[in-house]
């Protein structure tokens, strides 16, 4: 099935069944499909066809789920933009991907950086005909999503139609969904997690969403669950924290909820122990990259979960732990998780070589490193990339070290994670200056301001005599991370 054709389905199954609402306005399946096909001629409208990308810079909302499929309706791409990047950020994007057209909230429609924009609100409501049928090729690209790489360049994954496809059927399956579910939409529909698991697989599924269209506030989070009444929602460990810290006079109706799934980063056995006990619904924790198109791992809505693990393949994946040399490792022995299956990516866009050494004979090489138990359970060890994760937000060190390089006063960069008690990770500079002269840290935290999304942007910047190297002469980062944590604590 291809999901260019989902809406048309739906409307046949279930005319004026729920689909899709944001506190704004709710659409049945019906309605969903006329304003798609309105979406859809705007679009062509303005020039979109097959092949053409469309930047989506847009706050979690109806219109997104609606410009989705009226992109798809034509055989158009979309790139889903974070609308807090910074000017230089989004102008990479666009230029990277090629794309042809910027939808954003609010504005008069015109041109920036050489692409055209247009206003959320300026889309057609009401279909006019001729309608355009759905563009049926499976091999069509359908997301370009952008993910830092270790050499500090966003780099766009490409996911076409077979890839969304397989992964949403993947998830149905591994998740139980029917019709009767509901699914509560916060996360981010700029992320890859919030797209395919909140969106596209429980409405494949049959089921509704109801997309919380303000930024996510654990205050009022339980309110809305009691007024929605969804079956799952998916979130990061972040957020089950900050649920899990709510006063212990918070005790909400959770009967509706079947699970919610926790991914992104890794969550505590604690965590998840302590968090079902109080809310009474289970976190079934899983793992997933972009270039994975989301979703590799899950530990068993139904069967039994492992606490510590990311669980267990998705119905149609192959896992492999790999030791050096690419032999396959014996269960509970450490090596990279490689997973293979036909939700991996096509590839990087204009990375032919990029590609080719992390989709080798079919198999993604993560970086990631883990080990199998002998029921095939996955548990993550360490991430082999350096990579932080920030409430669930991936920040790459070297994206920001090339900012703070670029600094007339620094020499050398280190940056690194540390733990943080609210977000999983928070991101520390150490700078080491160049002789004769004087870091500003202040200068450093403008400069980091005006080139990277808060997320990314260092919380404190330490300024040494000399960074910390390794026998071979390159920046020993285990040793950097091992001083700040015993600083810390003797501080």
């Amino acid at each position: 099935m291809n999901f260019a054709s989902l809406p048309d389905r739906r409307a046949d199954l279930d005319p004026h069944g729920f689909a899709v609402s944001d506190g704004r306005q709710s659409l049945t399946n019906t309605q969903l499909l006329h304003r798609v096909r309105a979406t859809a001629h705007r679009l062509r409208d303005l020039g979109i066809g097959p092949g053409d990308v469309v930047a989506l810079k847009l706050t979690n909302r109806v219109e997104f789920v609606l410009l989705l499929f009226g992109a798809w309706r034509l055989g158009a791409t979309i790139t889903p933009v974070n609308p807090s990047m910074t000017d230089v950020e989004i102008a990479r994007q666009l230029d990277d991907s090629g794309a042809r057209l910027l939808i954003v909230e609010d504005g008069p429609a015109g041109v920036a950086d050489g692409v055209a924009t247009l206003a959320v609100g300026d889309l057609y409501e009401e279909a006019t005909p001729p309608d355009q049928e759905p563009h049926p090729d499976s091999s069509a690209l359908a997301l370009l999503i952008y993910t830092s790489g270790t050499t500090g360049v966003p780099k766009g994954v490409m996911l076409d139609h077979a890839n969304i496809d397989a992964m949403a059927e993947m998830g149905r399956q591994a998740l139980e969904l029917g019709p009767s579910d509901r699914c509560l939409l916060i996360l981010p529909l700029f992320h890859v997690n919030g797209i395919v698991v909140s969106v596209l697989t429980p409405l494949l599924a049959g089921a509704g969403v109801v997309i919380a269209g303000r930024r996510f506030d654990p205050q009022g989070f339980f309110d809305l669950v009691e007024q929605e009444r969804p079956t799952f929602f998916s979130a990061v460990p972040t957020i089950y924290s900050m649920l899990a810290a709510l006063p212990d006079d918070v005790r909400p109706d959770t009967s509706s909820l079947r699970f919610a799934v926790c991914g992104a980063a890794p969550a505590s056995a604690e965590l998840l122990t302590r968090f079902e006990a109080r809310y009474g619904f289970p976190l079934v924790e899983g793992y997933g990259l972009s270039e994975g198109t989301c979703g590799s791992t899950l530990n068993p809505v139904a069967g039994p979960r492992r606490a510590g693990t990311v669980g267990l393949p998705f119905p149609g994946q192959e896992i492999r732990i790999v030791d050096a040399d690419g032999t396959d490792a014996a269960p509970g022995t450490d090596g990279e998780v490689l997973v293979r299956g036909a939700n991996v990516m096509r590839g990087y866009l204009g990375r032919p070589e990029e590609t080719a050494r992390v989709v080798v004979d079919g198999w993604l090489h993560t970086g990631d490193v883990g080990h199998l138990d002998t029921e095939g359970y996955l548990t993550l060890v360490g991430r082999s990339k350096d990579m932080i994760i920030r409430g669930g937000e991936n920040i790459y060190p070297k994206e920001i070290e090339d900012v703070l390089a670029a600094d007339p006063s620094v020499l050398e960069t280190a940056v690194i994670g540390v733990p943080d008690e609210k977000w999983g990770e928070a991101v520390v500079a150490y700078i080491q200056a160049r002789p004769g002269l004087t870091v500003d840290p202040t200068t450093l935290q403008a400069r980091c301001e005006r080139s990277l999304t808060g997320y990314k942007r260092p919380t404190s910047y330490v300024v040494v005599d000399a960074i910390a190297k390794n026998a071979v002469g390159k920046i020993d980062k285990a040793s950097l991370r091992a001083a700040h944590a015993a600083a810390s604590a003797g501080s």
